[in-house]
């Protein structure tokens, strides 16, 4: 099967409710039916953080909390696959019904709170991982009894040796108090316990709000750069409502999703300046084409993740956005991704 026959049974979850939905499509995936396309091409290929991508376009975290359908995930053409967010121990997150579709809107609303089998779960599932393209692992905290400085170092421990790279979340809206680890007090205080406590990982990146003001961002990249941070991911999902269509816009939890294109590219130039070439970034937030994508490359990422416009097209998306992203660079003038990256700056 190839993506394209799969994407045709992807309206059919559609009459389920999303977390069902999100569950059967991970049980599909596991049995093979997403299919395989070719997400190589010499023109997409991107070198960050020592280590070399197919092409720009991975899968944000949240799609696999538990590490459980990577190597399929990876055969239907992203460049890189991030699986999270994990935290020290098995968590069932917040009540349902906690995830919703915003269809008009061409979105999703999600108040999950880090539910995930915990990093004993997740790390017998890692074993099992493609090798041809980077895996990340997305590390969070849990709701009760954390310490962030000592959970946060005990995960990056744990995946040191078992991925190519490590977000530390600390900006899920859903966990009470986690977006205060973004503060510059805080947010120091955990990269150097990291620092000191395994001072051999592999990159470490920050993921951020897309709510943070111009200064909070700034305060962040600079904390970042001292704390030995590779990167920044900009940015997870919203607390702010834009006019939406959908009736189910009211409800609690971050928005992800096309209305987030803006906002979040927006952040992630303040990000790209203040950095200075200093971060790898990546941006995250409402693409659904390709030119999205380079977008985003335009305004300083060097690389992208999507997660909303999957659930809403199946995994022929991702042939589709390469084939717009190579047009986009044609119409554009760019002979690689590469040679995109911060155009706009």
């Amino acid at each position: 099967m190839n993506p394209a026959l799969a994407s045709l049974l992807t309206p059919a979850l559609r009459l389920f409710d999303p977390e069902t939905a999100h569950g059967l499509a991970l049980r599909a995936l596991k049995l093979g039916l997403a299919g395989s396309a070719n997400g190589s091409d010499p023109r997409f290929e991107v070198q960050a953080m020592g280590l070399t991508f197919r092409n720009p376009l991975g899968l944000a975290a949240g799609f696999d909390k538990n590490a459980e359908a990577l190597i399929p995930l990876g055969r239907i053409g992203f460049g890189f696959v991030e699986a999270g967010t994990v935290t020290p121990r098995p968590q069932v997150g917040n009540p349902k019904p906690r995830l919703f579709r915003l269809t008009e809107d061409s979105a999703v609303i999600n108040r999950l709170g880090f539910n995930n089998g915990g990093i004993d779960t997740y790390l017998i599932n890692i074993e099992r991982r493609p090798r041809d393209i980077p895996v990340g692992g997305n590390i969070g905290i849990n709701k009760d009894n954390a310490v962030p400085e000592r959970d946060y170092p005990a995960l990056v421990r744990a995946l040191a040796r078992k991925v190519d790279y490590i977000t530390i979340n600390v900006s899920s809206p859903n966990t009470p108090g986690l977006r205060d680890l973004q503060s510059e007090q805080k947010l120091r205080g955990i990269l150097a316990a990291i620092a000191d406590q395994v001072p051999e990982h592999p990159p470490l990146l920050v993921k951020i709000a897309p709510d943070l003001s111009p200064e909070g961002v700034a305060s962040v990249v600079e904390t970042c750069v001292a704390g030995g941070a590779a990167g920044m991911i900009v940015s997870n999902t919203t607390l702010a409502r834009p006019k939406l269509r959908s009736p189910q816009a009211t409800q609690a939890g971050g928005l992800s999703g096309v209305p987030l294109m803006g906002p979040s590219t927006a952040m992630l130039k303040i990000a790209a300046r203040q950095a200075a070439g200093r971060l790898v970034l990546i941006g995250v937030g409402g693409i659904s084409s390709g030119a999205d994508i380079l977008t985003k490359l335009r305004a300083g990422a060097s690389l992208v993740q999507l997660y909303s416009a999957l659930a809403f097209e199946g995994p022929a998306l991702i042939p589709r956005l390469l084939d717009e992203l190579r047009a986009a660079l044609d119409a554009q003038g760019f002979p690689t991704v590469e040679a995109a990256i911060g155009a706009d700056l």
